[in-house]
């Protein structure tokens, strides 16, 4: 692994992570799945917060799309909401996962959160995942009432490539004229299929996320038998105009390959008139949020609540 100047609070864990993963057919990734990496086991489930699991009407012809959510307990009124999409690389993840963070803001904002529970590829590629995304936001805003959700105050929020595909998700509602979102909170997100970035080329064996892994994703993503041009939908980068979206929070790290395609849509937005908020964090890989305790991973974190805690806000 090449030297990098990590932050000194991740050199105890950088030797116990994997780095190129073999995503080299269906089944490799099914495997990567099953044994999804955890350092420890979640915390248990917060008695602020009640949970529901629903099916949601999907796109035409297409299944049903689960989700997860997440409500404060006691009558608040009409809340805020984020929608939230998991990250892994449009290969792996669940809403498991996103459990203790979707938690926290329902209680810590009182926010009702709706995470979704996409189709994931390789078995379905694009736009399988992003349309299933679609149905689900559409069908939050269009039961906004039963939920006690605020339709003024619908957020949506996505790490990694679940970034990505709240970036495209953001595209899809401006250009369909979907739900108004009121803002997209996109950490570490995944945007760019071409690969090009000084990041992308130079961050070839860092932990968890590097650009052999990038390319198995976007291949998976977009499917064998992709031809021609790629939609902005599936990649955010490729957009030719950004005006009208929400207002942006973006992170990036430093030492991570997506680092520059991130800032690079950032600015793009910010050409575009979007109010864009946009922070590198220093020291950090793709994925250092796996130790909370770091400095600058309670940093990060507490800035992310902060933020949407102000743009939700009556």
């Amino acid at each position: 692994m090449a030297q990098h100047d990590y932050d000194p609070e991740f050199e105890q864990i950088l030797p116990l992570l994997p780095t190129v993963m073999d995503f080299s057919t269906v089944a490799k990734v099914q495997e990567s799945r099953e044994g999804a990496l955890s350092f420890a086991a979640p915390p248990a489930d917060r008695d602020d917060v009640a949970m529901e699991d629903r099916k949601v009407p999907g796109p035409e012809g297409a299944p049903e799309v689960p989700i997860r959510i997440y409500r404060p307990v006691g009558d608040g009124g009409a809340r805020a909401c984020v929608f939230e999409i998991h990250g892994g690389g449009f290969l792996m993840g669940s809403i498991e996962m996103m459990d203790p963070w979707c938690q926290r803001v329902a209680a810590e904002i009182d926010t009702v959160v709706v995470s979704v529970e996409y189709r994931l590829a390789p078995e379905p590629p694009f736009p399988a995942g992003i349309e299933d995304c679609y149905a689900a936001l559409c069908w939050t805003a269009a039961n906004a009432k039963e939920l006690d959700i605020d339709p003024d105050r619908l957020a949506i929020a996505g790490q990694s490539a679940g970034g990505g595909l709240a970036a495209g998700t953001a595209l899809m509602a401006r250009d369909r004229g979907g739900p108004k979102l009121c803002f997209q909170l996109l950490e570490i997100p995944e945007l760019d299929d071409r690969l090009e970035t000084p990041s992308m080329r130079q961050f070839t064996d860092t932990p968890l996320w590097n650009r052999p892994n990038a390319e198995w994703s976007w291949r998976h993503y977009l499917g064998p038998d992709h031809e021609g041009e790629v939609s902005a939908y599936a990649a955010p980068s490729r957009a030719k105009d950004l005006a009208g979206l929400p207002p942006a929070y973006v992170s990036t790290m430093q030492f991570d390959p997506l680092r520059d395609e991130g800032i690079r849509y950032a600015q793009g937005m910010l050409e575009a008139g979007v109010a864009v908020e946009l922070h590198s964090y220093p020291g950090t890989f793709h994925g250092s949020a796996l130790v909370p305790t770091a400095e600058v991973s309670r940093r990060g974190s507490e800035e992310v609540m902060q933020v949407l805690a102000r743009r939700l806000r009556a």
